[in-house]
């Protein structure tokens, strides 16, 4: 009753206005499927071997659609896998936990949906360097400096 008179109102042209719109848009969308509750129709031991040998051969071929994934997985021996449903279970549990990521690629009006591995954290050898630039180049605080200035100064004196 109240969303019908919202409506009317931004169709009159009343106080409803951007609100009412907003709010029929916002109420018509269907909710984002929750991957983080899919359940890869496996153990988890197993599934998390699958996922193991999946994210192997889409890291090592490079951003795969779904039919190249399957062909790539039925060479690569992948155990465990019943069919390309069930790989698309697997793949959609590795969405949720973030192990790969969905992106679209498209050209004119065709699109293609490629999964591809999210960016490997740094190594640490990597980091030690920046890190000890970093420490090199802190500044004292302001307090300590007055105390060390201080200090020197009244040595100074002595």
């Amino acid at each position: 009753m109240w969303l019908a008179g919202l409506v009317k109102n931004t169709v009159r042209g009343g106080n409803g206005g951007v609100g009412g719109s907003l709010l029929v848009r916002y109420m018509s969308r269907s909710r984002a499927v929750n991957v983080r509750k899919i359940n890869p129709k496996v153990p988890i031991e197993e599934a998390k071997s699958i996922a193991g040998s999946i994210y192997d051969l889409i890291k090592q071929r490079g951003p795969l659609t779904i039919p190249n994934t399957w062909t790539a997985a039925q060479e690569a021996g992948i155990g465990g896998l019943n069919s390309k449903t069930h790989m698309k279970i697997m793949l959609k549990w590795m969405r949720g936990r973030k192990l790969l990521k969905l992106f679209c690629n498209q050209v004119g009006s065709n699109k293609k949906f490629l999964h591809c591995t999210l960016p490997e954290e740094p190594r640490t050898d990597q980091l030690e360097s920046p890190l000890e630039l970093e420490l090199q180049t802190k500044k004292p605080s302001a307090k300590r400096k007055k105390k060390t200035m201080k200090k020197t100064i009244k040595k100074t004196k002595k």
